[in-house]
């Protein structure tokens, strides 16, 4: 089996390909007609399937440029923050990753509160992901991946495309360190120049 959503190559929002080996066994959530093999149910929004197929089209004709030009400016961005900031670390695999796509952990704040900062400045991102949005306890990603509960509330992630530039990325890299170091002012777990002493001690919530 293999899932894609559209919006994350520019396609229209609410479309994507499900992709089954032939053979593969699976029950349909929704069960549709004979026209359908009784795989699912609904009239299929074509006008959104020409969109996906156009876009898979420029994907693959962008592809070179999406390894080598996206991912400098991924890496640039990442080289940037963690050498400016002090107690951020880019969370994953470092080497088994796309390219364009990169999370970065601030320590000691949250990841909503960056978010305002740097939407006032212009600049898109998000924090966590779209399926804990709503909830206040960290992204069960990140705690199934060892994040420490100082960090698991501070991450960000910053996603590139071919429509991004170096300047914008020069103009993030210009903004986080200020960002950063006000609301570490404002955060109880951080102490003039550096973290609370045994701050896993005091960031110690209890969840049901």
């Amino acid at each position: 089996m293999l899932s894609l959503s559209g919006h994350k190559l520019h396609a229209p929002k609410g479309i994507g390909v499900l992709y089954l080996r032939r053979g593969t066994r699976y029950r349909p959530l929704l069960r549709g007609g004979h026209q359908e093999r009784g795989r699912r149910a609904g009239t299929e929004n074509t006008a959104s399937i020409v969109g996906l197929g156009k876009a898979c089209e420029l994907a693959l004709e962008h592809i070179e440029f999406e390894n080598t030009q996206v991912k400098a400016m991924r890496d640039r961005l990442e080289r940037g923050i963690t050498d400016s900031i002090p107690h951020c670390f880019v969370t994953g695999d470092m080497d088994n990753r796309l390219p364009n796509t990169t999370d970065i952990a601030f320590e000691y704040i949250e990841g909503e509160a960056i978010l305002m900062l740097l939407n006032k400045a212009g600049i898109a991102a998000s924090s966590g992901s779209a399926c804990t949005s709503g909830s206040l306890e960290p992204s069960h990603v990140m705690r199934a991946m060892n994040i420490p509960y100082t960090a698991a509330h501070g991450t960000i992630r910053f996603s590139f495309s071919r429509y991004n530039s170096m300047r914008e990325v020069d103009e993030v890299l210009k903004v986080m360190p200020g960002i950063v170091a006000s609301l570490r002012k404002l955060s109880p777990y951080w102490d003039g120049n550096g973290p609370v002493v045994n701050p896993e001690q005091a960031f110690n919530p209890t969840y049901a």
